[in-house]
């Protein structure tokens, strides 16, 4: 039997372990998922509300247990943990309520002896496939609106964190949701992914990760025709104009980038700030960055914990290397406490000024709390350098011009754009990226269409 031993980032120690399961288990698992089909799609709106709605109360009696899971097995802030449990209850909650709200309409014919009706219909089987990160709301911001419409749902974590997941589908089981309509499997991503993109029973592929691996996801998935929604890498860009309140734009700054680390898809990742107002935003930045406590996330008063593992560690030690080589100057950080051989890997907040687009730190996502600055003149060209890379996902910026605002808005090709806003996540509005950041969205009202189908009756001889 093939386990995958779960370690806690912060210590490096094993913290439990889980079945990988195979190739025939998790297609075994599939013809269940896709059986069951045709029995929880005829379930009416009102009972499947119901079932969510105390799914959602069992996560919240449990709530210090899962956190504590979830800080264990990905390095978060204990804090942090409990508000992802409140995060992650807040989208089953909100599609609860969206699963009764699943209207048809009548259209009126073109003849007196026609009638006509559209309604909506749920996809079929569902997999999911979770990052690490974000082990609890990631899941269930899937799951949520697909059993709500009426779909049967199947997910694989992320490797480094599966016990979240798991402790998650046990409630959902205990509030009623059966076995067979709501399922996880463990295993690698290549391999699990090939399985579901290429089983005929799965109509809907659902991913939240990096760039490369849903574009393979999506061409993998063409041979089957299945629906796709890809949640994928981000870069954003943090615009601070000269007429912009310094301390909300730092505060609301290291509010989106540390969170997690900085290992979140929106997370801060750019600082593009007004040549007239640099010096001194750099300096009020460097000093409260300097003040965040690092450590393990179990500690009530840690604020950042661990980057995951020794890849994402190498990546981020990578970019600053690279920067500082490139001229880049370090005003904060730029410190580490990792040891390979137990298995942990903290990296400090770190602020580098005087950065420049040559740098692979402006080109590609940093999964890790480094916060490069760099200048801009004019508007119009904070917006062509937010703009220059492939990703679209999350940006921000901060002004108390509406003039500026209403221009900056217009023109960043974001889906998610935050005007004097760090923190634009909610179960009730809808997230996704342009461009190379991913196709449909979740979240809203827009969450729950990725999971439906439109059928169109014409009813003649009348």
């Amino acid at each position: 039997m093939t386990v995958i031993q779960v370690k806690n980032p912060a210590t490096g120690e094993r913290i439990g372990e889980v079945k990988v399961n195979t190739k025939e288990e998790i297609n075994e698992a599939i013809l269940r998922g896709h059986e069951s089909f045709k029995t929880w799609s005829n379930v009416n709106a009102h009972e499947r509300s119901k079932l969510l709605k105390k799914w959602s109360d069992l996560i919240q009696n449990n709530k210090e247990d899962i956190a504590r899971v979830m800080t264990l097995e990905s390095g978060k802030p204990i804090k942090e943990s409990l508000g992802e449990v409140d995060y992650a209850t807040s989208y089953i909650d909100w599609y609860a309520e969206e699963a009764k709200r699943l209207y048809g309409r009548t259209i009126p014919a073109n003849t007196e002896s026609k009638r006509i009706v559209i309604t909506r219909k749920p996809v079929g089987l569902v997999a999911a496939i979770t990052p690490w990160n974000f082990p609890a709301a990631m899941m269930t911001r899937k799951a949520a609106p697909a059993l709500a419409a009426g779909c049967t749902f199947i997910v694989k974590p992320a490797e480094d964190t599966p016990l979240t997941t798991i402790r998650l589908i046990e409630l959902a089981h205990e509030a009623g949701i059966p076995e067979n309509v709501v399922q996880c499997v463990n295993g690698y991503g290549s391999e699990v992914g090939k399985l579901f993109t290429d089983s005929k029973y799965i109509r809907k592929i659902t991913f939240t990760g990096s760039t490369p691996v849903g574009k393979l996801l999506i061409k993998n998935s063409a041979d089957t025709v299945k629906h796709v929604s890809m949640e994928l890498g981000g870069h954003a860009p943090v615009i601070v104009a000269k007429d912009a309140d310094l301390d909300l734009a730092v505060d609301q700054t290291i509010a989106s980038k540390f969170r997690n680390a900085g290992q979140t898809c929106i997370c801060a990742n750019r600082l593009l700030v007004h040549e007239s107002i640099a010096d001194e935003f750099s300096e009020k930045l460097a000093a409260k960055v300097s003040e965040l406590k690092v450590g393990n996330g179990l500690n009530e008063d840690t604020q950042v914990g661990p980057v995951i593992n020794e890849k994402g560690f190498n990546k981020i030690v990578s970019q600053v290397e690279d920067a500082t080589a490139k001229g880049a100057e370090v005003i904060c950080g730029n410190e580490y406490n990792a040891d390979a051989e137990k298995g942990f890997f903290f990296v400090y907040p770190t602020v580098l000024k005087n950065v420049n687009l040559d740098m692979n730190i402006m080109q590609e996502e940093t999964f890790g709390p480094v916060l490069p600055i760099t200048t801009f003149e004019t508007l119009e060209e904070a917006v062509d350098i937010a703009n220059g890379t492939p990703y679209g996902l999350a940006s921000y910026f901060f002004t108390n011009d509406y003039r500026t605002g209403v221009y900056l808005n217009e023109n960043l090709e974001f889906g998610i754009v935050g005007w004097n806003d760090g923190a634009p996540s909610a179960a009730h509005v809808p997230f996704g990226g342009v461009k190379e950041s991913g196709i449909g969205r979740e979240g809203g009202i827009e969450g729950i269409e990725p999971y439906l189908e439109t059928k169109y009756l014409s009813i003649g001889n009348l």
